[in-house]
């Protein structure tokens, strides 16, 4: 009897060191994007896990997979909903199935510059979109500059009417889609990891993009004219599943919402710079002709594009537009 109790004791107690071991497991974190390391969400991403590292080494574990190495922006959202990948940052047109209000980011020509999206985005109105598809099981934990975006083509864009025809890769966002149908072009939808092969192939004929994709892609080889129309904001959201994120223990949970503001400050200091560096570089590159609008003519792209607003206000929300419109106001 005192063997079998010894033997049950010493089983209980291989159990419980068993149940500390795995206890003691850090929790994983997988990051996934679909951008180089030299944008700003590349580099958000890795100054994340530097920090996490740092402060919460042996409690969470942060892998960061880059430039579509495990999900691809066709992929990633279902990831993250089936639980495969805990954080993603998707540009701000990906969730059009999740909620219309996020659409209020592709309406072309609405923030005058990156300063207006940046006021608008600590807005309450701003701060209360990251919380509009809890229902979907996704939490928005920040807003991540990426920059204005440019026109590309392989024939100079002046005018609205040298787009008519020509076939422009758009993420998988309505607004976008009408966005260059208001001007007369052939929209398509394309994965970006796919954008590369489509401009050198024909298979569209043009895009847009910031600086920073523009380079770390290498699209402008591939494309001969880039216009600095500034016509949209191309920036993403950090978000999680909700399901995980309230399931961490709270003082882990506490710590990374601290570090992940710390670094969306930083990212977001640093997105503007970082595109003009790459602007620069594409011009050192001399791959491509850089075009700049004149007021009038860019007064005609926003003649030509701001009817998108008004078939798209029910679905956003005219008083959601009304608040993106004064933070261009604002100082």
């Amino acid at each position: 009897m005192l063997k079998f109790t010894a033997k049950a004791l010493l089983c209980a107690l291989s159990i419980g060191l068993a149940g500390l071991a795995q206890a003691a497991e850090p929790i994983v974190i997988k990051f996934s994007h679909v951008v180089a390391d030299s944008t700003p969400k590349g580099q958000g991403a890795l100054l994340f896990k530097k920090l996490v590292d740092e402060r919460l080494k042996g409690k969470v574990e942060v892998q960061v997979y880059s430039n579509s190495s495990l999900y691809g922006d066709g992929k990633e959202m279902e990831a993250l909903l089936l639980g495969d990948v805990q954080m993603i940052a998707p540009s701000l047109a990906k969730f059009g199935q999740y909620t219309k209000k996020l659409q209020i980011f592709d309406l072309p020509f609405l923030f005058k510059d990156i300063k207006a999206v940046d006021r608008f985005q600590h807005s309450p109105a701003g701060k209360g979109l990251l919380k509009t598809m809890e229902n979907n099981n996704i939490t928005g934990l920040a807003y991540w500059h990426n920059g204005m975006k440019q026109l590309s083509a392989n024939k100079p864009l002046r005018e609205p009417r040298d787009a008519r025809g020509l076939k422009f890769r758009v993420q998988a966002s309505d607004v976008l889609e009408e966005q260059f149908k208001a001007v007369r072009a052939n929209p398509r939808k394309m994965s970006f990891a796919e954008v590369y092969q489509g401009l050198q192939t024909g298979v569209v004929n043009g895009a847009e993009n910031p600086w920073s994709n523009i380079y770390s892609q290498k699209f402008n080889e591939v494309q001969k004219y880039i216009t600095e129309s500034n016509h949209g904001v191309l920036d993403y959201m950090v978000i999680t599943n909700t399901k995980f994120w309230n399931g961490l223990p709270p003082d882990i949970r506490s710590q990374l919402e601290s570090i992940l503001e710390e670094v969306t400050t930083k990212v977001n200091e640093h997105a503007w710079a970082l595109n003009q560096e790459a602007k620069q570089k594409v011009i050192d590159a001399k791959t491509s002709e850089i075009i700049e609008l004149t007021p009038a003519q860019r007064a005609d792209w926003v003649k030509a594009m701001k009817p998108v607003w008004s078939k798209f206000e029910a679905q956003i929300g005219p008083d959601l537009i009304k608040a993106a419109l004064a933070a261009n106001e604002a100082q």
